[in-house]
């Protein structure tokens, strides 16, 4: 099997972007990625969008809307949808075009505009993520997923408390201050994040995510032309897993098996273990999920991610920094281009260009992304 590599980035500024269009938005990105990549338009062979919600998008097909303002008709072109897990799944389908030998030079988007809808109306499309017969309509939103689980986590393992979702919060407010791209760009203290008013309990307001505009494109190109250009980071595992629709029908409201199949598939495909992982950003649509996603990844123990937080394991310095861009509690999370961005973020750590966020001699990076409550999850590996 030949190598994939992706050689041009471009992440639009995250936050609530008035006054600008989804297209537009996709476009930042985009003009971004080309220039990084030092390539022409006309160069790309096929283009995949990821775009989760034709309700936020108030269109039944964004991804042509983006396609055509991009000027990139009538090259192949598709959407890709999984809810929060769009963009990553969206990144796995450039890969295999690549593979395929369909195409040498791929274009990937991953786009949302979510600041359109009220913060109830957000919340009720979200809602709509879930089970829509048995789950939805008697009132079960997001927050409540994730609320669900963070219950039973803290019931399962007594040593875990409270506090320690709210020190996921601080750590990823301070690296959002680091981050110019960031929807957040605030400090808070773990007092501040305790004595924040309830969403769903257990979960507070700093242990949720933001309802954000955004877009990020990336360059994919095939092992043939990757000589071409400088510093080319390779993704070497790909994993994929799916759960129940219903979360009632769960084996375990602790950990996302999809998550534990996807980590396995991609380490294997990469041939390393998770020690081996300089670097990495999950899918902390809330507090809880990234404390779930230190296990899912083999980062800790099962009952084990409250001492990485506490211990400050998971900071620039630690045995493994996590979502040292801000992650998606505060560099935002429209949810069709997280999973692009979080490519995005890990091959500017691999190419060392991240400030004063850069994991030093990072040369391994890991993305960790989420649709739904783990309905579709991704993991990617990738090397310098």
């Amino acid at each position: 099997m030949s190598r994939v590599a992706i050689v041009g980035v471009g992440i639009s500024k995250f936050g609530n972007r008035k006054g600008v269009s989804l297209r537009e938005l996709a476009f930042e990105a985009f003009r971004e990625a080309v220039e990084d990549a030092g390539i022409e338009k006309d160069e790309i062979q096929a283009v995949i969008t990821g775009c989760a919600s034709d309700e936020f998008a108030l269109s039944g097909q964004p991804g042509a809307a983006i396609q055509e303002y991009l000027g990139l008709n009538p090259k192949p072109h598709f959407r890709v949808e999984a809810a929060c897990a769009s963009g990553s799944m969206a990144v796995r389908s450039g890969w295999m075009t690549i593979q395929s030998g369909l195409a040498d030079i791929v274009l990937v988007n991953g786009a949302e505009k979510m600041t359109e809808a009220s913060t109830a109306g957000a919340t009720e499309i979200m809602g709509k993520f879930g089970d829509a017969i048995w789950e939805y309509p008697f009132g079960l939103s997001f927050p409540g997923y994730y609320a669900m689980l963070a219950s039973n986590y803290l019931a399962s393992y007594k040593e875990s408390d409270r506090s320690d979702l709210s020190k996921v919060a601080v750590k990823n407010h301070y690296y959002g201050t680091l981050n110019p791209k960031a929807h957040m760009q605030k400090l808070i203290t773990e007092e501040q994040a305790m004595e924040g008013f309830v969403v769903a309990y257990p979960l507070r307001l700093h242990d949720c995510s933001l309802i954000s505009d955004g877009a990020s494109s990336i360059i994919m190109v095939s092992e043939k032309l990757a000589k071409k250009f400088d510093k080319p980071v390779w993704m070497t595992g790909l994993g994929c897993g799916s759960e129940t629709h219903a979360i009632g029908r769960r084996k375990s409201l602790t950990s996302l098996e999809s998550a534990c199949v996807s980590a396995e598939q991609a380490y294997k495909m990469a041939g390393i273990g998770a020690k081996d992982v300089d670097v990495a950003v999950v899918h902390d649509c809330f507090t809880i999920a990234e404390l779930i996603a230190y296990e899912d990844l083999g980062f800790c123990g099962r009952g084990e991610a409250p001492m990485l937080i506490r211990d400050k394991e998971t900071y620039l310095g630690g045995r493994i920094p996590v979502n040292v861009d801000g992650g998606l509690k505060a560099k935002g999370h429209p949810i069709g281009a997280t999973g692009v961005a979080m490519t995005g973020e890990i091959v500017k750590q691999l190419r060392g260009e991240c400030g004063e966020r850069q994991v030093k001699g990072a040369r391994i990076g890991l993305s960790h992304n989420v649709g739904g409550s783990g309905q579709f999850v991704a993991v990617h590996i990738y090397e310098a």
